[in-house]
């Protein structure tokens, strides 16, 4: 009985306990950016509390969804939780309805930094998220005299949806908007012509950093803040990057960041100037304090569109030295980048061999486990290979050519090791993130190679990453840029099931095939013409039409169009047209992009008679566009266009043109 009593008082205070919270999540109207627009909030706040645990505890968490009529989930991200505790709706866990409640409880087996959001729609983009801290049993491993979390996110005053339609439909207007759309003059002036017409000859669209512009950039829900420090002090600040769509530099007027835990797990203790920050990733670094003063800590989004700043202490203020712009025109730091990823997959290299650059890549080379992560050596290993593929265009993005409607489930056996090769063939960074596990990033450490549950893919780069797949159910993989893995960048790591090894997750279509509706065309003095069609997925439904004022002659083409790669489109349709010595017909049609850019199609109708075209637009400023159309057909024979366009804001445009039918116009371009 002795024996008993002392085991109970020995464990009694190592016994982890439940800890409850409520989180109600709610719709009202805020002002982050200066105007006030409707958001979400969890307990009436963005972001939402942190909850705050020791490791064994268990936590036990009712979501509140108080939205009138919008489901709405949480997903714990980066814990290790039971299947149906994830919180991805219709896969892993059912929605939480309007008006509704969930009660998630689960242990915490591990300590770390991580972060809850939701997984319905685009609402992580409107407000749903928020910040999880689990203490170590035995407390810290490296202290600190203070310990803050810093939650970084982007905010929009337009609704994420319409963010959406408007990435659909390829428009540039947000890359103008920040500044960084490419054009003729642009890349003149930053002696990089020739890479200007390099890029355009193979073919590839304009580069960017960020899909979308941002009204403003947030730690911890506010612009600029305040944060008590003294001097000689070491701050712990625990980074976590909440954004829809934006990597972060992470950087301070105190000096270096150390460090200390990557994803959550702890990491040996290493040094870095600045500190690129991908989506959905966290860090915990510690900085000191040199003395009095108001010390700057500045996340600055990538494509430096715009910063977020916590003045640490009192006093004047000191300010981080501001990032250097990139430049976009190059594909010098591309290349750098993917280098570097390659030489990561390859053995790595002495991380600090080579000095840090004012821009650098993710710290994946310095991370270094405190302990060994071998994986044992008896599982079974299977290597697959995963390339990131898609194109901002139509804004269709994928693994291996497929979108998760297309191709949503990898089959994996429990017991082996999967080691997966990502290789990144597009030209934009991606985050890439794994439910209920903890991955080895390779990068060279052997035994120490670090856990994470998130890692970054340069522009035209790779990374190798191995689990050992100890789980069962399906788990959700995905970038964690909000609207590429809404526009089909996912895959389901399905456990195989004893009963049924063909078993593939249940998905809801409405989920993974949203549909946008567009349209966009000019309206002159002289004639009107355009587009109006709905995009779901590959396939497009629509109206062409083309009306000249003077003789009252039109064409209108109804149409399905099925969008194969970038370069390749093929559709059918019905022509409705009054003009002289024509009538109505069926057609098919095949659109292909040339090098330059230069669109190309052919069409065969149902008379017999054959449509060739071609048309090129050239961006010369970033609002001053030139375009050129030229069209045969054997039987309305040659017609040829040129004008030139001016962008006025998101919809309209001052727009000219010559046109061989109806002659000198001018009026607006339009698109919505």
């Amino acid at each position: 009985m002795k024996n008993l009593l002392f085991l109970f008082l020995l464990a009694g205070p190592l016994a982890g306990k439940i800890v409850e919270y409520n989180l109600t999540i709610s719709e009202t109207t805020l002002s982050p950016a200066g105007k006030e627009r409707r958001a979400l909030t969890i307990n009436d706040g963005i972001p939402g509390p942190t909850l705050r645990f020791r490791e064994g505890d268990t936590a036990r968490i009712t979501v509140h969804n108080d939205l009138p009529k919008e489901e709405t989930s949480l997903h714990w991200h980066g814990l290790l939780v039971p299947n149906a505790m994830d919180g991805v709706p219709y896969l892993t866990t059912p929605p939480i309805p309007a008006g509704g409640e969930r009660v998630f409880e689960f242990p915490l087996t591990h300590s770390g930094t991580y972060w809850y959001h939701s997984h319905t729609g685009l609402q992580e983009q409107q407000g749903v998220y928020g910040s999880i801290v689990i203490t170590p049993r035995g407390g810290e491993s490296v202290k600190a005299d203070r310990d803050y979390v810093l939650v970084l996110s982007d905010w929009t005053n337009e609704n994420p949806k319409e963010v959406m339609r408007t990435l659909m439909r390829g428009s540039e207007y947000y890359a103008i908007k920040k500044g960084n759309a490419q054009s003729l003059v642009g890349a003149w002036q930053a002696g990089a012509l020739g890479d200007y017409i390099q890029r355009e000859k193979s073919r590839m669209p304009p580069m960017d950093l960020s899909d979308v512009y941002y009204d403003a950039f947030l730690i911890n829900g506010q612009a600029s803040s305040r944060l008590p420090a003294r001097p000689g002090e070491t701050i712990r600040l625990r980074l976590i990057n909440a954004g829809a769509s934006t990597y972060f530099y992470a950087h301070s007027a105190t000096g270096p960041l150390t460090i200390v835990a990557a994803d959550g797990p702890e990491v040996q203790p290493t040094p870095v100037n600045r500190l690129l920050i991908g989506m959905a990733e966290t860090y915990d670094v510690l900085i000191k304090i040199p003395e009095s003063g108001s010390w700057e800590f500045r996340a600055t989004a990538q494509d430096n569109s715009g910063h977020t700043s916590v003045f640490l202490g009192s006093g004047p203020e000191q300010f981080a030295t501001p990032i250097p712009a990139p430049n976009l025109y190059s594909m010098d730091h591309m290349m750098e980048a993917a280098m570097d990823s390659m030489e990561d997959m390859n053995g790595g290299m002495d991380s600090m061999s080579s000095p840090e650059g004012e821009r650098p890549n993710a710290p994946y080379r310095q991370l270094k486990a405190r302990t060994s992560t071998a994986l044992p050596s008896s599982a079974p290993v299977r290597e697959i290979e995963l390339h990131l593929t898609g194109d901002m265009t139509r804004y269709l993005w994928s693994f291996d050519g497929k979108t998760l409607a297309e191709d949503s489930t990898i089959p994996v056996r429990h017991g082996e090791v999967l080691r997966i090769k990502l290789i990144n063939d597009t030209m934009m960074h991606h985050p890439l993130h794994l439910h209920g596990h903890f991955f080895r990033l390779l990068n060279g450490a052997g035994n120490r190679s670090p856990l994470k549950h998130t890692v970054d893919l340069p522009p035209m780069g790779s990374q190798t990453i191995e689990f050992l797949a100890n789980e069962k159910g399906d788990w959700f993989f995905h970038c964690h840029l909000l609207y590429h893995m809404d526009a089909g960048m996912a895959r389901v790591f399905s456990y195989e099931k004893a009963t049924n090894p063909e078993h593939e997750p249940a998905l809801d279509p409405k989920l993974i095939n949203p549909t946008f509706f567009i349209t966009e065309g000019m309206l002159l003095n002289n004639h009107t013409m355009g587009m109006a069609m709905f995009m779901r997925g590959r396939e497009d439904f629509g109206l062409r039409w083309d009306y000249g004022f003077e003789h009252e002659e039109y064409e209108a083409d109804l149409f399905w169009a099925h969008y194969f790669d970038p370069n390749l489109t093929a559709g059918i349709g019905y022509r409705f047209t009054n003009q002289h010595e024509a009538e109505d017909r069926f057609f098919a049609e095949v659109d292909y992009r040339l090098p330059y850019l230069i669109d190309s199609s052919l069409a065969l109708d149902s008379e017999g008679d054959l449509r060739v075209g071609l048309g090129k637009e050239l961006q010369v400023t970033d609002r001053l566009s030139l375009f050129a159309e030229l069209e045969y057909d054997t039987n309305t024979e040659l017609e040829w266009s040129a004008g030139a366009s001016y962008l006025l804001n998101k919809q309209f445009s001052l727009t000219s043109s010559y046109h061989s039918e109806h002659g000198l116009g001018a009026g607006l371009s339009f698109r919505f």
